[in-house]
């Protein structure tokens, strides 16, 4: 009788694991690709995923070790890095490109992930300074 509650313990346990199923992973983190300029909330996530908000972002965050908001601002860092990189558009271009509501929340979060400005970013990866020895 004790080795049955132990094997239902065991498979009941591994049965929620805290995580999205591939499928859900897959399916936010597209909806957040393809919404990148314009953004999408946690509910609208939560819903494409058959969950709850609040179900949906523990899962999200166990899932990935990130909170949605933190994974989608981290996709719009690295979009800017590459269009910083590549193009010749304007900061307050690229914010919009990028999702941010304007060029000063786009400078702080850009300085905030990679400790300097957009400019001196793209300053440093155009022309790298070389490194003497």
């Amino acid at each position: 009788m004790n080795k049955d509650k132990s094997t239902v313990l065991a498979t009941l346990t591994l049965a929620s694991t805290g995580q999205l199923k591939s499928w859900q992973i897959r399916t936010a983190k597209q909806l957040m690709l393809d919404r990148l300029d314009t953004g999408i909330s946690v509910t609208e996530l939560a819903e494409a995923c058959a969950l709850s908000r609040s179900h949906f972002s523990r899962r999200f965050k166990e899932s990935t070790r990130m909170s949605p908001q933190r994974w989608l601002r981290e996709q719009r860092v690295m979009k800017s890095r590459e269009l910083l990189k590549a193009s010749t558009m304007l900061l307050t271009e690229i914010a919009q490109e990028c999702g941010f509501s304007d060029q000063s929340h786009f400078c702080r979060t850009f300085v905030k992930a990679e400790g300097m400005t957009p400019k001196a970013w793209q300053q440093q990866a155009i022309c790298p300074i070389p490194v003497v020895a």
